[in-house]
């Protein structure tokens, strides 16, 4: 009797091209590192500030509280109290309301500048797709590596995100799941993309309107987007010039 060949995801198969570790995509990942700490110190520093205001004096509390997080940090940013009075409860609150809200202002200047620039060097086309920003971009390009076309397919590539559907059919009933598998900060950045679709991009919600009338649930129709916006993806990251996601010992004359 002849034995089964071994599927893809079969400990027996072969295993594929390993990422490449010294190329652009290598350092965008030690800058996303970075990037992720200054957006952690920047949400703590806003909690700091909400935090501060409960227990400030009346006067900064009143005018303060009711603030959107935009108007507050700008109004603390632009506070300008005198320090020869930081003595004084109102004065000491205010100053460290500035200090808070201006650091804020520079994290967040931060991780602007940390990731964005790179990754327009490395795929200008990928962040130019509709929801694709610089830290969706810098995490797709991270899941696909320097060698994007170590991915045989963009199916498999969908299988990498998570995204690839996975029957779960009973009778006569056909229908499909979603995926818990795969790189789940890729499948976060595909979710993203979808959500940022469906409140700006008219052709996202003419399909949404369309599955919903079909019988389709709003987590089944996200589903099958984030396989749709995987295949978009994979298409921008693998038609990508060879030489910029190429290792530069593989790109010099032999």
């Amino acid at each position: 009797m002849r034995k089964p060949r071994p599927g893809p995801h079969s400990p027996n198969a072969a295993p594929g091209p390993p990422k490449f570790r010294d190329g652009r995509v290598e350092a965008l990942r030690a800058l996303r590192v970075a990037r992720r700490s200054a957006v952690q110190q920047r949400a703590d520093v806003t909690r700091q500030i909400k935090n501060l205001i409960v227990t400030a004096p009346e006067g900064v509390r009143t005018m303060l509280r009711h603030l959107k997080d935009k108007d507050l940090l700008a109004i603390c940013a632009g506070f300008r109290p005198d320090a020869g009075q930081a003595g004084d409860p109102v004065t000491a609150t205010k100053i460290a309301l500035r200090s808070l809200a201006r650091r804020h202002r520079d994290l967040g200047r931060e991780t602007d500048e940390l990731i964005a620039p790179l990754t327009q060097v490395i795929n200008p086309a990928l962040t130019e797709l509709h929801g694709v920003g610089p830290d969706v971009a810098g995490q797709l390009l991270v899941t696909a590596g320097d060698n994007p076309g170590r991915l045989r397919s963009e199916a498999a590539f969908a299988m990498l995100c998570g995204v690839a559907p996975l029957p779960a059919s009973s009778g006569r009933t056909h229908r499909h799941r979603l995926n818990r598998g795969g790189d789940r900060a890729a499948n976060a950045a595909l979710y993203r993309i979808v959500l940022c679709r469906l409140r700006w991009d008219p052709r996202t919600r003419t399909y949404m309107e369309r599955r919903t009338k079909e019988g389709l649930s709003k987590k089944e129709i996200i589903r099958c987007l984030k396989r749709f916006v995987a295949r978009e993806i994979y298409h921008v990251l693998t038609t990508t010039n060879a030489s910029a996601a190429t290792p530069s010992h593989l790109t010099t004359a032999a």
